[in-house]
């Protein structure tokens, strides 16, 4: 059976900044784990641009096959790519993300909370303490509001299409989601804005 590798071209387009600004924080952690996959285009990127970190990659159940066969392919062009890991299934709504005791040095999520309804970035929060360590990183990336304003244009008819769908998808409030986070025990190292094309 043949399956369409999937790919975003977005996520073509920012993996090198991204990496570039993620690399410093990540120089001493030896464990990532990614939720939110997708089309493992960071993932792959992010492994062979920093060696010393085993991947962990995870998704919804409807993207699995697809993170699977674009990471059989990479694995074939690079052999160096042995330190992401296959994905497993990881919905931020259940009440066990991973298997008890395993903990990871950092949570890398990239373009997931305006998918997420606002609920579901809630429960991504509460689903940190079980899977995190002390000195653990959370890295996020994605488009945001800054006191309630879009950053752009482009961001606020994106924020109309999310909205569209009616399935509580939106573009989030910065604030928002940093309060979330400071009440995990995580503090704000840095807030990065890209102006992405």
């Amino acid at each position: 059976m043949a399956i369409e590798l999937p790919f975003s071209q977005a996520c073509e387009r920012n993996k090198d900044i991204i990496l570039e600004t993620i690399k410093p924080y990540l120089r001493d952690v030896n464990t990532v784990l990614e939720v939110g996959s997708g089309t493992a285009q960071h993932s792959i990127h992010f492994s062979l641009g920093m060696p010393h970190i085993q991947w962990q990659t995870s998704d919804q159940l409807d993207y699995i096959e697809g993170i699977n066969a674009v990471l059989d392919d990479a694995k074939q062009q690079h052999s160096e790519l042995s330190n992401v890991a296959y994905p497993f299934e990881l919905d931020v709504n259940q009440s066990v993300w991973v298997e008890s005791g395993v903990r990871y040095q950092a949570i890398y999520t990239a373009n997931t909370f305006h998918i997420m309804r606002k609920a579901e970035v809630q429960e991504f929060f509460l689903g940190l303490r079980a899977v995190t360590e002390p000195g653990s990183y959370l890295i996020v990336y994605g488009p945001f509001n800054y006191g309630g304003e879009f950053t752009s244009d482009g961001n606020r008819e994106f924020d109309k299409t999310l909205r569209s769908r009616e399935v509580g998808s939106a573009i989030r409030d910065f604030e928002y989601v940093s309060e979330l986070a400071i009440k995990q025990g995580f503090k704000l190292l840095d807030d990065q804005f890209y102006a992405g094309k």
